[in-house]
């Protein structure tokens, strides 16, 4: 076998030991989609009759909880995404801390396919909970505008992300020094979409956080699903999300690699 096929062995390998672990822990997966489907609920029962008529639904005849839940879905949805990649960074911070990963040393096993399976669970992970928020969120009113080819890249925006965050997760996971870290730092992710365009237009906000809101990097992934979804124009929106996913997994892969390959030879 050539490396290329051990690598993608020993990948398949530790994803099915992740795959496992999800199996056999499945209260931290519901955890990770409680969380996004509790604030669709939140927002669209609670704050979303207001929020929506803030949108001009009552304008377009639209009441504004029906007006609102297609406006915040895109973020839920990103939401969704961030939980999965906080599930990487406690695995990974887990696997360095109770020493399976010195064993894994001394076997004959591809050294970066411990990470890779990670990533590999993670997306199965994140786009099964993509379908199931996606669900709950067409149950509660959400009726998009799109397509197959919308959806397809809708899909694929979403792909693209998850494997950002979970590249750059996995570095938080090998930087951090306790689980109880790990679990931590990546909550940035979760905070973002609240500091951008997911729950109310960057439009509204003082001028400083606009700012922030209008450059950070959920906002324009958050304007071009929610373009695809209702049919809406994304501008240059889509060659920007695409640009920021492609530059975190680069700079996620590239620190993961550093700090394992570090971790190997101390």
């Amino acid at each position: 076998m050539s490396t290329l096929s051990f690598a993608a062995s020993d990948s398949m390998t530790m994803l099915r030991r992740n795959l496992r672990h999800m199996q056999r822990y499945p209260s931290l997966t519901f955890m990770l989609l409680g969380q996004p489907i509790v604030f669709l609920l939140l927002f669209v029962y609670v704050f979303g009759a207001t929020l929506g008529d803030g949108l001009g639904a009552a304008a377009r005849g639209l009441g504004g909880r029906a007006e609102y839940v297609g406006f915040v879905t895109p973020a839920i949805l990103l939401i969704t995404v961030s939980s999965a990649a906080l599930g990487t960074a406690v695995s990974v911070a887990i696997d360095m801390k109770e020493g399976i990963i010195n064993r894994f040393r001394t076997m004959a096993i591809n050294r970066a396919s411990v990470l890779t399976g990670h990533v590999i669970g993670t997306v199965i992970q994140a786009m099964l909970g993509l379908a199931v928020v996606t669900g709950v969120a067409l149950l509660v009113g959400f009726e998009p505008a799109a397509g197959p080819v919308e959806w397809l890249a809708v899909a694929g925006v979403l792909l693209l992300l998850t494997i950002a965050l979970t590249w750059l997760s996995v570095a938080l996971g090998l930087v951090a020094k306790s689980v109880e870290t790990a679990s931590n730092t990546p909550m940035v992710f979760t905070l973002l979409p609240f500091l951008g365009s997911g729950f109310v237009p960057a439009a509204s906000m003082p001028a400083g956080l606009r700012w922030f809101a209008e450059y950070q990097p959920f906002t324009p992934v958050i304007e071009t699903i929610r373009g695809l979804l209702l049919g809406t124009p994304i501008g240059k929106s889509g060659p920007i999300a695409v640009g920021w996913c492609v530059a975190i997994a680069a700079v996620g892969y590239g620190w993961s690699k550093h700090l394992y390959a570090k971790a190997q030879h101390q």
